[in-house]
C-alpha cells in the first residue's frame, strides 16, 4: 500500500509539473516494486525538465526497450525518434543516427501514422545540416504538409513550414523563408508543440540568424524564445540556451564585461545537455578574450568549443595573426574554407580577405571577396552585406582606389551602426580613417580614428588600443601633438568629432553618450581653452593639431 501510495504521489507531483517530487518519488518507487512503462516515460521526462539529460536518456533507453519488448512498436519507434533528437542536440550524432535507424527499421512495415511524419522530419532537418542542395528537404516539407492535412495533426502541420522555411532560406528565398518559420510558430506560441520539439525549432531558426549576420533578426526570435520558456522550469535546458543566444547579443553589442562574467558558466551547465551550444557560447568567450589581449584565455575558450563540435574559426587563426605568424593565420583560414559549407564560409571570407592583403596578395583578396558579394547577394541579409562591404571597401582602398571605397565602407558603418555591432563599427571607422586620409579629408580622417579608439576603449579591447595609440593621428596624445591644453582623452575625442561639423547627436551616437554628456563636455572644452563657439573650437582644434 505505501509504495501505491509513492507512485499516486508521484504521478500527482508530475501531473503539476512538480519534477523534483516527481523524480524522487518515481526514483524510490522504481528500487522497490518498479515502474510502469507510463510512469518511467514520466521519470524520464522529469529528469529532462531538471537538465539531469544523460540520467534522462538513460531511462527513457530502458522505456524504449520495454515498448519494443512489449510489441508496442509505434511507441517504440516514437522513443527512437525523441532519443535521436535528444542525443543530437547533446552532441552525439553518431548515436543520434543509430536511434533514428532503429526508428525507421520499426515503422517501415507499419501503416502510415504521425510517427512516420516525425522521422521524416528528423530525417529532413539532418539533411539540411549536412547537404548543400535544398531539393530533397523541400520535396520532404510538401509530403509533411500532406501527411498533416490527411492526419489532421498540427504538429506536423508545425514541421511542414520549419522545413519549407529552412529549405527556401539556403535556396535564397530568404524572407519568403523567414515567412514560413514565422507561420510555424503559431501551434509552438499555442503550446499546440511538445517543448522537446519547439526548443530544437527555436534553436535552429536563431542559428540560422547567426550564419546569416541578421542580429535584428535574431533579436526577434531571442526575444520569443526567453518569453517562451520564461513559463517553463528554471531547469529547462532551453533556459540555458536561451541564456547563450542572449549572451552572443551582448557580444556583438560590447557588454564584454557581461560575457566574461556569464557565458563560461553557462556553457559549462549544458555540456551533458546541449553541447553544440555550449562549444557556441565557449567560442565567444574566446572571441572576447582574443579582442581584450588575453591569448592564453581565448586559446583554452577555442578548445573547449572544439572538443564539443565547434570549430574555432575565425577567431583562432586572428589569433595566430596577432601573435606575428599571418602566414600559418591565412593557411589555416584558407584549410577551414575548403572544409566549410556555403552559409558557413561566410564568417571566414572577410577575415580571409584581409589576411590575403596583410599578405599582399591581391588575387586572393579578389577572390575571397567577390565570392562574399555573391554568397550576400544570394541571401540577401543586411549583415552579408556588409561584411561584403567592407571586404570589397579593403579591397580596393589596398590598390589606391579610396574614392571607390569609400561608398562600401559608408554602407557597411551604416548597417553595423544599425545593428548595435560595436567593434564592427570601430574596425569600420579605421577604414574609413585610411580611406579619407588618402582623399585628403584629414579632418574628417581624425575624427573617425577618434570614433574607433573611442569604442575600443569602451569595450576594453587591448590590443587595438595600443595599436592606435601608438599610431600617428590619434586625437591627442602622439608625441608630436603634445599640446592637448588640459583636455582629457574624452574631450579630445568629442573635439574631433566637433571639428567635422558633427551635432551633439551624432557625437552622442558616436560615443554611446547622452546628449546632456556631449553638452558637459563642450562646456568644459570651451572654458579650458578660452573659447565660446563650437567654430572657434574647431580653429583651436586644428591649430593645435588635435583635430
Amino acid at each position: 500500500m505505501a509504495e501505491q501510495d509513492l507512485i499516486t504521489g508521484a504521478r500527482a507531483a508530475f501531473a503539476r509539473r512538480d519534477w523534483p517530487a516527481a523524480r524522487n518519488g518515481l526514483l524510490a518507487a522504481r528500487t522497490t516494486t518498479g515502474l510502469e512503462l507510463q510512469d518511467l516515460d514520466a521519470l524520464a521526462d522529469a529528469m529532462w525538465w531538471l537538465g539531469d539529460i544523460p540520467e534522462a536518456l538513460s531511462v527513457a533507453e530502458d522505456l524504449y526497450r520495454g515498448l519494443a519488448g512489449a510489441g508496442d512498436l509505434r511507441a517504440a519507434a516514437m522513443k527512437a525518434i525523441i532519443l535521436s533528437l535528444q542525443w543530437g542536440t547533446r552532441g552525439d550524432l553518431v548515436v543520434a543516427s543509430g536511434w533514428l535507424n532503429r526508428a525507421r527499421r520499426l515503422l517501415q512495415d507499419l501503416p502510415e501514422g504521425p510517427e512516420h511524419g516525425y522521422l521524416l522530419y528528423l530525417e529532413s532537418a539532418m539533411s539540411l545540416d549536412l547537404e548543400e542542395d535544398p531539393g530533397p528537404a523541400q520535396d520532404a516539407a510538401a509530403s509533411l504538409d500532406a501527411l498533416a492535412g490527411r492526419l489532421a495533426d498540427t504538429t506536423l502541420g508545425c514541421f511542414a513550414r520549419v522545413i519549407a522555411g529552412l529549405a527556401g532560406v539556403r535556396a535564397g528565398r530568404t524572407e519568403e523563408g523567414f515567412s514560413d518559420l514565422d507561420e510555424a510558430m503559431l501551434p509552438v506560441l499555442a503550446g499546440d508543440v511538445a517543448a522537446v520539439w519547439a526548443g530544437d525549432i527555436y534553436c535552429t531558426v536563431i542559428h540560422l540568424c547567426h550564419q546569416l549576420g541578421d542580429l535584428a533578426r535574431m533579436r526577434a526570435w531571442t526575444g520569443a524564445l526567453e518569453h517562451w520558456t520564461a513559463g517553463q522550469s528554471a531547469t529547462f535546458v532551453y533556459t540555458g540556451v536561451t541564456r547563450i543566444h542572449e549572451l552572443q547579443l551582448v557580444s556583438a553589442e560590447g557588454g564584454w564585461d557581461v560575457v566574461e562574467r556569464e557565458i563560461g558558466a553557462s556553457s559549462d551547465n549544458l555540456v551533458t545537455a546541449h553541447g553544440w551550444m555550449a562549444g557556441a557560447g565557449y567560442y565567444e568567450l574566446g572571441e572576447v578574450r582574443r579582442l581584450r589581449g588575453n591569448a592564453a584565455g581565448a586559446l583554452a575558450a577555442y578548445r573547449r568549443a572544439r572538443e564539443l563540435g565547434v570549430d574555432p574559426q575565425p577567431g583562432e587563426s586572428l589569433l595566430h595573426y596577432a601573435a606575428g605568424d599571418s602566414t600559418l593565420a591565412l593557411n589555416q583560414l584558407r584549410a577551414a574554407l575548403g572544409e566549410s559549407r556555403l552559409l558557413d564560409r561566410t564568417r571566414l571570407l572577410l577575415p580571409a580577405t584581409e589576411l590575403a592583403l596583410d599578405q599582399h596578395d591581391g588575387a586572393l583578396a579578389e577572390a575571397l571577396a567577390a565570392e562574399l558579394e555573391r554568397i550576400a547577394a544570394r541571401f540577401a541579409s543586411p549583415g552579408l552585406q556588409a561584411w561584403a562591404s567592407q571586404a570589397r571597401g579593403a579591397v580596393l582602398l589596398a590598390s589606391g582606389r579610396a574614392g571607390d571605397a569609400l561608398p562600401f565602407l559608408e554602407a557597411a558603418a551604416r548597417t553595423y551602426r544599425t545593428q548595435r555591432a560595436r567593434y564592427r563599427t570601430a574596425r569600420i571607422h579605421e577604414l574609413l580613417a585610411d580611406a579619407r586620409r588618402a582623399l585628403g579629408q584629414p579632418g574628417a580622417a581624425d575624427a573617425d580614428l577618434a570614433t574607433a579608439l573611442a569604442i575600443y576603449r569602451q569595450l576594453g579591447a587591448g590590443p587595438d588600443i595600443d595599436r592606435l595609440e601608438r599610431g600617428a593621428g590619434r586625437a591627442g596624445g602622439s608625441a608630436d601633438n603634445p599640446d592637448r591644453g588640459g583636455l582629457t582623452a574624452r574631450e579630445c575625442e568629442v573635439l574631433a568629432l566637433i571639428t567635422t561639423g558633427a551635432s551633439n547627436r551624432q557625437v552622442a551616437d558616436a560615443l554611446v553618450i547622452s546628449e546632456k554628456t556631449v553638452g558637459r563636455h563642450l562646456a568644459n572644452i570651451f572654458g579650458k581653452i578660452g573659447v565660446s563657439t563650437r567654430t572657434a573650437a574647431a580653429g583651436w582644434a586644428r591649430e593645435h593639431r588635435l583635430a
